[in-house]
């Protein structure tokens, strides 16, 4: 749909660097999930592409055969861009590449996904398959892949709300009045040369265990989450009008099979209320302890606008269902056109009124949570830089230690 639709996971497991087993594991881990062993199919009758899994595992593993210095090493950073500095021809690529250095008596891996493979949340499962196999042997169990077919499988409280329903219908009607299909290969070549122009710089902070136990003390003391904490301090320090946030869909989904990959995420956005109001008591001039009054006054604002978020299947699902009500060639044309790389007054209004492709002034953050886990050491997470956001952040703690990488333009 959009370029930059990669992301990455970084891991240190705990087991020497054995590039016979980095192998041995990575087909075993296709294995286990057939969208590995996929390409992009396309049915030129319908003008759907589709999931061609095949018998043999499509991960692209690199061994550099150099050693790193662990979880913080710039060559995460380096080797992401490589990456990812080019649209990834999925026709010829798979959604999966691995590369792996050897830091110490542990293994270093960068994993970069396409968000056709899976979610951020499927990702990190994903993650932890791979090192329990690496580090213990456990094989993952085998997961038969099941996509969200149609809309019939969402909540039937999630209906598209009317005026949406009225503007959906009406851009399909004309797209198919315009006639028109974008084809790969013309989306690909755009693709590639927005990436060259499209720098995203990439910055990892650090909360230790100590640190974080404070933060969550006070989050108690208050009642709200740390994402919640965390989103109402990216309002205070950057005061954008709304932060779009990512929420996992699984537990609302009953086609979910567990394990198994695809994107099973939506987001909605969070709006920065009294913003003109915290901004005047957050200023230079703004005590420590006043400041940090405000941002947990600020938190459980976001905290009542997420529950209620949460609790409404219908603006939840909002983008799930815009995805799955609008023609698929017109979601395929909607960047170009917002970019005005594609004539199609009906796309270009689907890409900038609705996913808001204009231009990149969003803010977001995806907070996939935290995890134990004994066969990694340390770990972080890199978001997906959607053409929409300006500035993104990524969230993961693992075993008591959270990370945050921020992507901005």
């Amino acid at each position: 749909m959009c370029p930059n639709m990669c992301f990455g996971m970084a891991a240190v497991v705990n087991a020497p660097y054995n590039e016979n087993l980095i192998k041995a594991a990575s087909d075993k881990l296709s294995a286990a999930h057939p969208f590995l062993n996929a390409l992009l199919g396309y049915e030129e009758a319908t003008n759907r592409y589709f999931y061609n899994v095949g018998e043999k595992s499509q991960i692209e593993i690199f061994l550099p055969g150099s050693e790193i210095s662990g979880i913080s090493a710039s060559e995460f950073f380096t080797e992401y861009q490589r990456l990812t500095e080019h649209d990834w021809n999925l026709f010829a690529e798979g959604m999966l590449k691995i590369t792996a250095w050897k830091t110490g008596d542990k293994t270093c891996f960068l994993f970069a996904f396409h968000h056709l493979l899976a979610d951020g949340r499927g990702a990190l499962e994903l993650v932890r398959e791979f090192a329990d196999l690496y580090a213990t042997g456990v094989t993952p169990t085998f997961a038969k892949e099941k996509l969200i077919s149609s809309a019939d499988e969402f909540p039937a409280d999630s209906r598209l709300p009317f005026i949406s329903r009225v503007l959906v219908n009406r851009a399909n009607r004309q797209w198919r009045k315009e006639n028109q299909k974008l084809s790969y290969e013309k989306y690909h070549a755009f693709a590639d040369e927005f990436l060259r122009c499209d720098l995203v710089r990439h910055e990892l902070s650090v909360i230790d265990e100590s640190a974080l136990t404070a933060i969550i003390a006070q989050c108690h003391e208050n009642d709200v989450t740390v994402n919640d904490y965390l989103l109402a301090k990216l309002f205070a320090e950057e005061k954008p009008a709304k932060i779009i946030m990512a929420c996992d869909l699984r537990p609302r989904l009953a086609c979910y099979n567990k394990g198994t990959l695809g994107n099973y995420s939506t987001a909605f956005s969070v709006v920065n209320k009294n913003a003109r109001n915290m901004s005047s008591r957050t200023g230079s001039n703004a005590s420590t302890e006043s400041s940090l009054q405000d941002i947990f006054m600020r938190a459980k604002q976001v905290h009542a606008s997420v529950q209620k978020r949460m609790k409404n299947n219908a603006e939840l699902f909002l983008v799930l269902q815009c995805y799955a009500a609008l023609e698929p060639g017109l979601l395929d044309a909607a960047f170009m056109a917002s970019q005005g790389t594609f004539k199609s007054k009906v796309a270009e209004f689907i890409g900038k009124m609705f996913f808001g492709f204009a231009s990149p002034s969003g803010y977001s953050v995806t907070n996939l949570g935290k995890t134990e886990c004994a066969s990694i050491e340390s770990a972080f997470f890199i978001p997906p830089a959607s053409p929409a956001v300006k500035k993104t952040l990524g969230v993961l703690t693992v075993n008591g230690t959270m990370r945050i990488c921020t992507s901005e333009r």
